[in-house]
């Protein structure tokens, strides 16, 4: 499973910390098992469900949105030195696993995508921590994943998740406005 994931997408190679790399890559093969989907399906799976008609697919937003962070850190490593405290691993471990909770939230019925029941109760930000929790994902890495969305607005967010937060709106913003 772990080689099927980081062909589709490569940046799980990006996390340095191999015992890491393997949470994140477990957590997905997780979300995966329990949402119902084969990995074939995530070519197909559109990102979102909030937009019509989504021509983006689940892995490519999570990739353009992981690349995007690591650019955004690499220009403010490069402009500000060691002025901002930026764990690269926890910053892209968590573009990586911030949206995963989608496959427990999005379901696919006679060809078409729809929300799932468990969308009536939590939204991806949860389930997505949950996920994390259950395999050792690091808490810097889950704040990510709790405080991406508007869940988060009321939370003060760390230096990563402030990054992920506006490489995650920057995407989806751009694919409301009809690119």
């Amino acid at each position: 499973m772990p080689i099927e994931l980081i062909d589709i997408i490569p940046e799980f190679l990006a996390i340095q910390d191999q015992s890491l790399r393997d949470r994140v890559l477990a957590v997905w093969k997780d979300a995966l098992e329990i949402g119902g989907w084969e990995i074939e399906d995530l070519e197909k799976l559109p990102y979102t469900l909030l937009i019509e008609d989504v021509d983006i697919t689940f892995p490519e937003h999570v990739s353009v949105v992981c690349r995007l962070c690591i650019a955004m850190e690499e220009v403010l490593r490069q402009a500000y030195g060691d002025r901002y405290n930026i764990d690269c691993d926890t910053l892209i471990a968590g573009a990586l696993v911030a949206d995963v909770g989608k496959l427990l939230e999005f379901r696919k019925v006679d060809g078409e995508y729809q929300w799932a029941d468990m969308y009536q109760y939590l939204r991806h930000p949860f389930t997505g921590v949950g996920l994390c929790f259950k395999h050792g994902i690091p808490e810097a890495v889950m704040h990510i994943v709790a405080t991406h969305s508007w869940e988060g607005d009321k939370f003060k967010r760390r230096p990563e998740s402030i990054i992920f937060h506006h490489a995650d709106f920057t995407d989806f913003d751009l694919t409301k406005s009809g690119k």
